[in-house]
């Protein structure tokens, strides 16, 4: 019997959803608070600049591919993909940087120039990252994290040691040359934790960097948003935007409609892709699963302070996608998870699309992402991101021998504030629940409520976790679910 859905969001997890779900035979609608579809992946439009205000890396094709693939199509149906060489550039100082290959032989030719021995060491750690890789993405984030009993596989009984084990360990075995470590625990922190709180076994994400590589889809990754919401309304998905949730309706123990902008639509099944902590909010409190004491003793993965800007000329130095780890990453980690406040000395990551993508800015010009990781929860205001905007400007003119500040078109900012009031994100964090040991699979919140029949999860505080890969498998999971539990 096919169902009324109702669905709350469109993000990644919540369009995923939508597609499966329609292609099922259900009728599907889509409710959006915000004006544009895809959540935290919307669009910034400005002066003839683009931006993506969320994700700006495209790793992990395979998955995409599977999604399109579950419908008939491929990507390049919907959007043209190109392969960065070079990947990416990290900086550790002045005229101190290490330029990441598209290619493995060629990154592990630059680890042996930087550390000798290191090439055959990598070698032999991305191997083991390729089978970890096989059996996480093309299994185990597959399952709907019900039971304990999803894990244990012949292969990941082969492999338990690695989930007690850490991925700091592990790199600091084989690697002694700090720039290395670096970047080899860089790829994890997508998972949202610190490298010695990711168990061994996420390796994985180094597969999925120097074996699977980076890519860019034209005009950004909006473009992954509009391919997908284009395949849902083919499927006859209903979207609608601007459209406020202020209640989840219950009567006894089952989940009957929603009230959307004051007026009460109804619904044979709920799926929520907004904040899971909030939904439960718009949920009378008995039937609320998970308590603030639960919420609050959880391992956030970090918020951001984000600057979308506008320069009036090209920027020297830099590649598509650039790190900068000239100051001490365990002092900002701490700043995170540890003792959350704003760090003294920040890492931070810039974007620059438009050395890729001439969409993304006007002849001549530039357009910039910067983006510092920040303990959610801490302290946002207007003046604290000024600073830190003149902070990591001094370091990039100097580390990059170049002055840009009085190139400056325009600069917006978005941080813990904006999380809360454009996504109603908890704390205002930016990519979820961490993955940690202790947060990994059926030990995140489930995919189904326990207290409401009917009502259902996804994104990145349920399975498989953060990020948007993730996200799609999170979208094909719960609608498995809801057709496994149909009646």
């Amino acid at each position: 019997m096919n169902k009324n859905i109702k669905i709350i969001g469109s993000g990644f997890s919540a369009l995923a959803a939508s597609c499966y779900l329609a292609k099922q035979g259900h009728s599907v609608t889509i409710y959006e608070k915000n004006a544009t579809t895809g959540g935290r992946a919307r669009q910034l439009i400005k002066d003839g600049f683009t931006f993506d205000m969320g994700p700006t890396w495209y790793w992990m094709p395979d998955v995409f591919e599977r999604f399109f693939a579950d419908f008939g199509k491929k990507p390049s149906d919907y959007y043209e993909l190109s392969k960065l060489s070079p990947a990416y550039k990290v900086y550790f100082g002045e005229k101190d940087s290490i330029t990441i290959a598209d290619n493995l032989d060629e990154i592990a030719a630059t680890f042996e120039n930087t550390e000798k021995g290191s090439s055959q060491k990598l070698k032999e750690f991305i191997s083991e990252a390729q089978s970890n890789y096989d059996i996480a993405i093309k299994n185990l984030v597959y399952r709907p994290g019900v039971s304990p009993l999803e894990l244990i596989t012949p292969e990941t009984m082969m492999k338990v040691g690695q989930f007690f084990g850490n991925i700091s360990k592990d790199v600091r075995k084989r690697f002694k040359n700090r720039k290395l470590v670096q970047i080899l625990e860089f790829p994890v922190l997508f998972l949202g934790a610190k490298p010695s709180d990711t168990p061994s076994f996420y390796s994985f994400m180094n597969f999925a960097d120097f074996g699977l590589g980076t890519w860019h889809p034209k005009n950004g990754m909006y473009a992954v948003v509009e391919a997908m919401q284009k395949l849902a309304e083919e499927l006859g998905v209903i979207i609608k935007t601007d459209a406020v949730i202020d209640e989840i309706i219950v009567k006894d123990g089952i989940a009957e409609g929603l009230i959307v902008n004051g007026t009460k639509t109804e619904a044979d099944i709920i799926v929520s892709g907004a904040d899971y902590h909030h939904t439960e909010t718009l949920l009378p409190q008995k039937y609320r699963v998970y308590t603030e004491e639960y919420w609050n003793k959880k391992t956030f993965a970090p918020s951001s302070l984000l600057f979308y800007v506008g320069f009036d000329k090209k920027i020297a130095n830099v590649e598509h996608h650039t790190l900068f780890f000239d100051v001490n990453f365990d002092k900002h980690a701490e700043a995170i998870y540890d003792d959350p406040k704003w760090p003294e000395e920040p890492l931070f990551y810039a974007s620059f699309p438009s050395k890729t993508d001439k969409n993304a800015a006007p002849d001549g010009k530039e357009a910039g992402i910067f983006l510092i990781p920040l303990a959610p929860g801490i302290t946002d205001t207007e003046e604290l991101r000024n600073v830190y905007f003149n902070k990591i400007m001094e370091r990039f003119e100097r580390i990059t021998g170049q002055s840009i500040q009085n190139n400056v078109i325009f600069k917006e900012s978005f941080c813990i504030n904006d999380f809360v009031k454009e996504y109603n994100s908890f704390k205002g964090n930016a990519y979820g629940l961490a993955n940690t040991l202790l947060q990994t699979a059926f030990l995140r919140p489930k995919l189904k409520s326990k207290k409401v029949n009917n009502l259902y999860f996804t994104g990145q505080l349920t399975v498989p976790g953060p990020g948007v890969p993730p996200a799609l498998i999170s979208g094909k999971l719960v609608s498995e679910l809801i057709q496994k539990n149909k009646s």
